[in-house]
């Protein structure tokens, strides 16, 4: 695998074959660190993150990624960078790119972190944007491979808003990848149709398939993975929440919908989780709709049949598979 100096935007840009490696990559990396086994082989290097909106996992994992990988971290939210203020993204990457050797950016509209890789000169890796979320993808991807030893076959359903980053992302991944996606939902929610006969083509290639359907038992029947995100993006107006829960609230994951897809199946969520009434956003929303818990219940949140913190740490890992490979010597 030479990836080089290649821009991480989105998994549209790579082959099943890369993508493959990057896992294998993100694999090694992990039983080293596991094992105390240093790979602090870019000592001397500096990355950039861009933070427009913030993360938990996304910083975390590229910080302690970078560190393990030996560079340096500079930090930038909204509050102490100038991007798109009093300075251009074409500017803003011509700057950075001097300075730095990679840069991350999470924030808004792909054309963003498009823009900066065209002009930053180094490579530029997608924390985050409206439409795609490629470094969740990897570790999603690795989290399914452990837990099933295989990629190819799997079936995911993916429950709740599917037209934005995660739902057109996931579609991505498990198309290239020879997976069964289903997006399992309201009609309105389902992906852009453009992009549903882009992956349709990918799964053809590589021995997948791609389902739309508002039906749960069909959908959800004889799955490996019910995957699922939070409704509502926080920022939306209120009457968006009103609307979204209205209309997304038969999809909900609960017991009933890992029951349909059988005891062997795993749970998937890529966090935060209105699961229960445990911070600030989800009690009041809770309360305000008289819901215990939004897009998964506690119940299967909490359960047996969840792997949704190995799939958070597997953020970190995958993470620095895309750096190194992308900055290797």
């Amino acid at each position: 695998m030479n990836l080089k100096g290649r821009h991480f935007l989105t998994l549209k840009d790579f082959t099943p074959g890369e993508i493959g490696e990057l896992l294998e990559l993100a694999a090694r990396l992990k039983a080293e660190k596991k094992q105390g086994i240093r790979h602090d082989n870019l000592r001397g290097r500096n990355i950039a993150l861009i933070f427009e909106k913030t993360s938990t996992r996304t910083r975390c994992a590229f910080e302690v990624a970078a560190h393990d990988l030996g560079m340096q971290v500079t930090y930038l939210d909204p509050a102490s960078s100038q991007i798109g203020k009093k300075e251009s993204i074409k500017d803003t990457a011509r700057v950075l790119g001097r300075m730095f050797d990679g840069i991350e950016y999470r924030g808004y509209g792909q054309e963003i972190v498009e823009e900066l890789a065209k002009y930053a000169g180094v490579p530029v890796w997608n924390g985050l944007t409206n439409e795609y979320h490629p470094t969740q993808m990897l570790a999603d991807l690795l989290t399914v491979q452990e837990q099933f030893g295989r990629l190819k076959g799997v079936k995911l359903v993916y429950m709740g808003d599917a037209r934005y980053n995660m739902g057109n992302s996931l579609m991505i991944a498990c198309a290239k990848m020879g997976m069964h996606f289903v997006a399992c939902t309201a009609e309105e929610y389902y992906p852009s149709r453009e992009l549903v006969e882009l992956c349709c083509g990918y799964a053809r290639e590589s021995g997948g398939s791609v389902t739309l359907t508002e039906d749960v038992e069909a959908g959800a029947s004889g799955a490996d993975v019910i995957y699922t995100d939070v409704w509502v993006s926080m920022g939306e107006p209120e009457e968006e929440w009103a609307r979204r829960i209205k209309a997304l609230s038969p999809y909900q994951v609960n017991s009933r919908v890992m029951e349909l897809a059988g005891e062997k199946a795993v749970f998937m969520h890529c966090l935060p989780a209105f699961h229960d009434w445990e911070t600030k956003v989800g009690k009041e929303v809770g309360q305000k709709y008289g819901m215990q818990a939004l897009e998964v219940t506690d119940e299967v949140f909490e359960g047996p049949q969840s792997v949704v913190f190995d799939e958070a740490e597997n953020r970190m890992h995958t993470i620095k598979a895309v750096m190194a490979a992308t900055l290797q010597e």
